[in-house]
């Protein structure tokens, strides 16, 4: 097989600990794992994760003192000891979760409670998101927050598909063979992208879920996304190929880039979204990918992490990756440069609750201190599988072409199937881990009663141990059990006198 990257930049191979280290200890510095976990443990700084939901950074609470999930939709019916749901107050239509965001902070409940928190500290705490944009980094500034991620420009900036290509190719991280080009027309495309064949792969520079990645085999196919297309200043054009979908997260620190297990992805299953190619699930099973693989994957992150690094890019990060079936090779598909929706599997995983989640890395180095830590020892240990134990998720929208209003909905908790497939609520839980067996499920709600079911809109995310997809990544029988029960608890009637608020953008 050949690997994504031919020539690494690594590091993690640069030791995060000084030759004399293990002799003497520098006053003030926090030193190794322990002392990290007991850092945050002990934390009295507010810090706040504001977002439509908690789902992306759940359980972090459990891991970081003093920490507040400020959201817009209550998943768990005011029960979740550390999330904090304002109530409602008018506003525009939210186009983005950014809007979202930006509502909250304006929320006069979100200042008070934030002010009163932050009274005995220096600044009011510190923020983190799903997304934000320069806006959200104002009026972070006039509540005395401070933001703990890369600045709204440089995450935008990455966050462009044109853009990670080229990052790609600078740290050789090598995408599906591709051609960045402005398209007029489907005659325009054809002699730009001749030697990538006739079947091809069209992406525009932002979206997700399927959104705005097309697949393109003639010109009937172009016309009905002409208008995308031919608008945007550049489009990235790739040959079409029989590929496999992971995704592996990462952190960029000052001592290295930290690299999460490889994970395989759901993609455009019918059952559970109605985008073709639009993401809906994720696996965590180290025997889903041979050894090569993996290690291809973990090189591949931790050169684009030491890219990311050079433009001044620290924190967490996301890579898609392409498997190409017919040669083996493995290719960058995207990259999220951010908490995205696998964090939660990647955040509690058996190797992160073995030394600490992922995502501490990231907060610390927001946190104003010092700390020694071996990358390359960590990396090492988190690539072994003995340490990887197997869960799934399964992102499950509404995929019917319709609009109703919700009347009934499955609440937020553990579940279990029966002998005979059918599907029952056991109690109310925070996050997944009381879920031993594989005929329980976690479920978190996204979509209540009062809310509109319309086409794309998340229902929820329901989490099991095990594997979601059979050998050939196909939905196993088990799944569609839970997708089929959890359907079956939402009930919807027609509401034709109200408007409904369509979001038209993904939650999570």
């Amino acid at each position: 097989m050949t690997a994504v990257i031919t020539k690494p930049t690594n590091l993690t191979k640069a030791k995060s600990l000084t030759s004399d280290v293990g002799k003497r200890k520098r006053k003030g510095t926090l030193h190794g794992i322990s002392e990290i976990r007991r850092f945050f443990h002990r934390n009295t700084e507010p810090i706040y994760f504001i977002s439509a939901t908690n789902f992306n950074l759940l359980g972090i609470d459990e891991w970081v003192r003093n920490f507040t999930y400020v959201n817009y939709i209550d998943c768990f019916d005011g029960q979740h000891p550390n999330v904090f749901v304002p109530p409602e107050r008018p506003h525009e239509p939210f186009e983005s979760i950014e809007d979202i965001n930006n509502y909250l902070l304006r929320h006069p409940d979100v200042k008070a409670l934030i002010k009163s928190r932050g009274k005995d500290h220096k600044t009011n705490g510190k923020a983190l998101f799903l997304m934000f944009d320069e806006t959200t980094e104002k009026l972070c500034k006039e509540l005395d927050l401070e933001v703990c991620f890369p600045p709204a420009s440089l995450r935008s900036l990455v966050d462009d598909k044109m853009e990670t290509t080229r990052i790609g190719n600078k740290a050789r991280v090598h995408s599906v063979p591709n051609k960045l080009v402005s398209v007029k027309s489907y005659e325009d495309l054809c002699k730009k992208t001749k030697k990538l064949g006739d079947d091809v792969v069209i992406q525009t520079a932002y979206g997700d879920s399927g959104h705005t990645t097309f697949f393109v085999k003639n010109e009937d196919d172009f016309k009905k996304h002409e208008a995308d297309i031919t608008s945007a200043p550049e489009v990235k054009v790739m040959k079409r190929i029989r590929c496999r979908g992971s995704a592996l997260e990462a952190c960029v620190t000052r001592h290295g880039t930290i690299v999460g297990p490889l994970m395989t992805e759901l993609v455009g299953f019918k059952e559970l979204t109605p985008y073709r190619g639009g993401w809906c699930g994720n696996e965590v099973f180290a025997g889903a990918f041979d050894k090569r693989i993996r290690k291809n994957a973990r090189r591949a992150a931790i050169a684009f992490g030491d890219q990311l690094r050079e433009m001044g890019y620290l924190g967490y990060f996301e890579i898609d990756y392409l498997t190409d079936l017919d040669t083996g090779k493995v290719y960058l598909g995207e990259c999220n440069p951010r908490i995205t929706g696998a964090s939660s599997m990647t955040n509690l995983a058996a190797f992160a609750h073995a030394d600490a989640p992922l995502f501490l890395f990231h907060l610390l180095e927001w946190m104003g201190v010092k700390y020694e830590l071996d990358v390359e020892e960590l990396n090492e240990r988190w690539a072994d599988p003995q340490n990887i134990d197997s869960w799934s998720q399964l992102v499950i929208k509404h995929t019917d072409d319709t609009v109703d209003r919700i009347t009934h909905a499955p609440p937020s908790g553990i579940y279990e199937l029966d002998s005979k497939g059918e599907m029952s609520y056991v109690r109310m839980q925070t996050h997944r881990r009381t879920v031993q067996f594989e005929n329980r499920a976690f479920f978190l709600r996204i979509a209540a009663p009062g809310d509109y079911r319309y086409e794309g809109a998340d229902l929820g995310i329901l989490v099991s141990p095990g594997r979601f997809m059979d050998d050939d990544f196909q939905l196993t029988p088990r799944a569609k059990k839970w997708i089929k029960g959890i359907r079956g608890f939402y009930a919807g009637e027609s509401d034709m006198a109200a408007q409904p608020e369509l979001t038209g953008f993904k939650l999570l």
